[in-house]
């Protein structure tokens, strides 16, 4: 696959990365991504001032995205399983900073299947097998909150206890995207891990305080409103914003420079679900569908991702725009979760909605490690000092 076209690489690649702390004369730290998925946390660490020096994800179609928006990245499509020592020290030869992943969820989350057998469970082994044969200064673990309960933790616990000695382990934390500034209620369980041999270990108070920021759903995609199609990028929409009078300040950090964006593409709606989604007040939820109206002073539930074609191709189901009468785009999808109008995802809404739904926001990547690469900055300075 080609990387991308010039001006593709010039929105998106360079602008996510300008985005972040410069890092004095030293190189920025490197994460490995595993199952990367399209890049929701290989984002969050450039903001933060970080660079990917590879993502793993085993599926060709959710981690195409990941190809088009970090083409100076290495992505290799491979089961986590088979990343062994001669794949690490020739893909990664320096070794990484930090490791950052969330192990397929659909095991555990509480609306999934909750299948024992399920084979994707021993993931969370292959994550922490990966720390200890890359050893890297730092992990940022994330997942369901079902990972946490009873029936499950366990497997969390097992998989922590076969670090080494010198492994500080934060967590699990149960985070609220929310209270870090997504204009998205999604709560996930981030487990942090430090070598206290590598570097300095932050506040664990500090690591996880909320931000506070407060954004709604208004603030996140009113200003599509008005959006035209001006035509076809490759195989990409290509849509150009309308007119506005006022544009909150989270908008204005999404929207491109050049005004154009992708993956707007709106759903038909039969006559009778158009009916029934007139009559949602904001909040309610469809009797037949599911769909939840937004609230346009709220703030978007969990968006969930479906299912591939190995697993039934189930569609998840979207919510209902605040004031239109059909789901929201993946464009507006995208924007509840944290991503950038620059950030492309696939000529498809299905799995548009797929990457979207199974991606870590970036908002609250790019504050967690923002913090943890403060103490790596410390950690250095200490370490020039001690030269």
């Amino acid at each position: 696959m080609l990387l991308i076209e010039r001006y593709y690489e010039t929105v998106v690649f360079t602008s996510p990365l300008s985005a972040g702390p410069k890092r004095g004369l030293h190189t920025l730290p490197s994460v490995l991504d595993l199952f990367s998925g399209c890049g929701g946390l290989s984002l969050g660490a450039h903001k933060a001032g970080m660079k990917t020096a590879l993502a793993v994800d085993i599926d060709p179609i959710l981690s195409s995205a990941f190809r088009l928006n970090f083409p100076k990245a290495d992505l290799l499509n491979l089961d986590v399983r088979k990343l062994d020592a001669s794949v690490a020290r020739q893909l990664l030869p320096s070794g990484v900073d930090g490791i950052v992943g969330g192990p397929p969820c659909q095991a555990f989350s509480e609306m999934g299947r909750r299948d024992a057998s399920d084979p994707r469970r021993d993931l969370i082994w292959e994550f922490f097998r990966i720390v200890r044969l890359v050893r890297p200064k730092f992990f940022l673990f994330e997942n369901v909150p079902g990972l946490a309960s009873k029936r499950n933790v366990h497997l969390l616990q097992d998989g922590l206890s076969t670090l080494p000695s010198s492994w500080i382990i934060f967590g699990p934390h149960l985070i609220n995207a929310a209270e870090f500034g997504a204009p998205t209620k999604r709560q996930r369980i981030f487990v942090f891990g430090f070598n206290r041999d590598e570097m300095v270990i932050p506040s664990e108070s500090e690591l996880v305080a909320p931000t506070n920021l407060r954004v709604t759903v208004s603030d996140a995609i009113s200003d599509l409103a008005g959006a035209r199609l001006i035509g076809q990028e490759g195989e990409f929409d290509c849509w150009k914003y309308g007119a506005r009078r006022s544009i909150s300040s989270y908008a204005k950090g999404m929207r491109t420079k050049n005004d154009r964006f992708t993956g707007h593409q709106v759903t038909a709606h039969t006559a009778a679900t158009l009916k029934r989604f007139a009559a949602l007040k904001p909040k309610q939820v469809d009797k037949i569908g599911k769909y939840v109206r937004l609230s346009l002073d709220g703030l978007c539930p969990t968006l969930r991702a479906g299912t591939g074609s190995d697993r039934g191709s189930y569609q998840a189901v979207r919510p209902v725009h605040p004031t239109e009468d059909r789901v929201i785009t993946p464009r507006e999808a995208a924007r509840l979760q944290g991503f950038p109008d620059s950030f492309r995802f696939h000529p498809t809404v299905w799995h548009s909605c797929r990457m979207i739904g199974n991606s870590v926001s970036p908002i609250i990547a790019k504050v967690l490690l923002s913090r943890i690469g403060r103490s790596l900055e410390a950690s250095d300075l200490i370490k020039v000092a001690a030269e």
